[in-house]
């Protein structure tokens, strides 16, 4: 499942927002851009070219460098972290107290990350999990939530901090609170970054992190 994350949640535990088939599973675009195929044959590219339009980008995540397929081209390849916690989680740091954030803060949260650039944020987003944040002066300073869920694993994702706030321990605030909600659950925590972030995975693994494996994101766009 850990090798294959994508379609491990969007076949279990994110099944309620998928669209696809057996061969081929996306998230609607205003979810998420993430897509993944049962094997890497042409009948399962060309179902997943089915649930894409033209121009459209998908990104998918897997152990490998991928071939263009039929129907696609290759716009981004980057190699990722996989990172897992499963020691139980140190003590929260101080700082303000993180508040839930809904569908109200919908507009902040694509503002705080077009800014930051954590990774893909769009309008449903929100809808894989519970977010938190901390305001500041009634403006988003940070947040970080969870995305991808399967099995006993959920991902910690939108990890972010405006510009103006870093320094202050935020990050480390937010996440901490969601890893012992989640560890409160028997979950464990998961994350993605990118392999060329090392202050991010520097911050992961204080926290408790550790590097499982590098894998490859992949982004198609449908001709």
């Amino acid at each position: 499942m850990l090798d294959s994350p994508v379609w491990a949640a969007l076949t279990t535990g994110n099944a309620a927002l998928a669209e696809g088939n057996s061969l081929a599973m996306r998230y609607p675009p205003e979810v998420a851009p993430f897509a993944a195929v049962a094997g890497e044959t042409p009948a399962s590219f060309e179902a997943l070219a089915s649930l894409t339009s033209a121009g459209e980008r998908v990104a998918l995540v897997g152990l490998g460098v991928l071939d263009p397929p039929a129907g696609f081209r290759i716009e981004r390849q980057a190699s990722i972290v996989q990172m897992i916690l499963e020691t139980p989680a140190t003590a929260e740091p101080a700082g303000p107290e993180p508040v839930v954030l809904g569908s109200a803060d919908v507009a902040d949260m694509i503002d705080l990350t077009g800014r930051t650039r954590p990774g893909p944020f769009g309008p449903r987003t929100i809808e894989f999990g519970r977010y938190i944040g901390i305001r500041a002066d009634g403006a988003l300073a940070a947040m970080a939530g969870e995305r991808m869920r399967f099995d006993r694993f959920v991902e910690i994702s939108a990890v972010c901090v405006d510009p103006g706030h870093r320094g202050k321990g935020y990050a480390a605030l937010l996440m901490m609170r969601l890893i012992r909600q989640m560890q409160g659950r028997a979950l464990t925590p998961i994350l993605h970054v990118f392999e060329d972030n090392v202050n991010a995975i520097s911050l992961y693994e204080r926290l408790g992190f550790r590097w499982r494996k590098t894998m490859q994101l992949t982004v198609l766009a449908r001709y």
